[in-house]
């Protein structure tokens, strides 16, 4: 990823932060010198002294028989915003765009052991709805071995953490004042969300 040093990430806590946050990413991968890639949930696990991501596809997906043999790319990115001209003080200005985005390399392993593939999704049933374990646990044997039958779990151990947060670092105090002020009124929601971190800053 290219990164200017005025849209740099502190650490890779805040990524791991902005991870956990917009969990919902892209994973790509090379088949045949091509990318293909698959929208997927993602359950970020960094208790350990490794950063490891987990999720699955669905059997028919033929994405999964490439992961093994080749670096993955996970892309985490949500919040995003059109930045007019008009919030510049200099006529000499022209449109761009604010946003963060994350990006995790590394190589996949399938996760063969039923029991593994379990706990895959029980991590991710307690991170996004930590509700629905009771009703997960109920459910009858042989309806949760034929949903787990028709998926393929994996977890990649992030080699590589690369991220930018685009959010109008190279301008003014006056000119990001007024940008956020601007987005915060917007009825776009990410619109919102950008102006918010625009404000942490």
């Amino acid at each position: 990823m290219y990164i200017p040093s005025h849209f740099q990430f502190q650490d890779n806590a805040e990524k791991i932060a902005f991870m956990k946050r917009y969990s919902f990413a892209t994973i790509v991968t090379v088949k045949d010198n091509l990318p293909i890639a698959t929208h997927l949930p993602f359950f970020i696990d960094d208790l350990s002294d490794k950063l490891l991501l987990s999720s699955h596809f669905a059997k028919a997906n033929e994405q999964h028989k490439y992961i093994e043999e080749n670096i993955s790319l996970v892309i985490f990115s949500e919040p995003h915003a059109y930045i007019s001209p008009a919030n510049y003080d200099k006529r000499e200005s022209v449109p761009t765009w604010d946003y963060i985005a994350v990006h995790a390399y590394g190589k996949a392993k399938i996760l063969e052991d039923e029991t593994a593939k379990a706990a895959v999704l029980e991590q991710m049933i307690h991170f996004y709805e930590e509700d629905y374990m009771q009703q997960w646990e109920n459910l009858n044997d042989k309806f949760k071995k034929g949903m787990m039958k028709g998926i393929v779990g994996f977890e990649i151990e992030i080699t590589d953490l690369q991220g930018q947060k685009k959010l109008s670092q190279n301008k003014t105090e006056t000119e990001k004042h007024r940008i956020a002020q601007n987005l915060s009124k917007s009825i776009n929601m990410e619109e919102r969300v950008i102006a918010d971190y625009i404000k942490k800053l």
